[in-house]
């Protein structure tokens, strides 16, 4: 099994208890989890004003994958979205797959532009399976 890159939109249904990302639990209880400083950058802020210190705490120990940005690559992403129609896919998500790419990750993330990126784009998507 992959190591799982797991996007801030699952942490943050993960935050507020949601059922459908709770099969995280087993994800970190296996080690099978990693982030990036870009994703923690969206989270952190939030949870620092929240005050939740412990919560960045934990998320500062899960193993983080270094970003190395190919910015002809970025451009060529974006360009097989828009030939595809897929518009509105902010830099942070094509860094995001690229990232996922070159570091042979799958990816968790409940946001829509990755799955629609998925059909032009080859990059692994982890799913939760139904018995997870």
């Amino acid at each position: 099994m992959k190591t799982i890159l797991v996007d801030s939109s699952v942490w943050i249904e993960y935050f507020r208890g949601k059922k459908e990302v709770q099969s995280l639990n087993e994800l970190i209880d296996l080690n099978q989890i990693c982030v990036n400083n870009l994703i923690l950058s969206e989270l952190i802020p939030f949870l620092k004003i929240k005050k939740e210190n412990e919560l960045i705490k934990l998320l500062k120990t899960i193993k983080n994958i270094a970003i190395k940005i190919d910015w002809e690559e970025i451009i060529h992403f974006q360009e097989i979205n828009l030939r595809n129609g897929i518009n509105k896919v902010g830099i942070a998500d094509l860094i995001i797959v690229q990232n996922v790419r070159d570091n042979e990750l799958s990816l968790f993330s409940l946001d829509k532009h990755f799955k629609l990126m998925g059909e032009n784009i080859d990059f692994d998507r982890w799913e939760m399976p139904k018995n997870f």
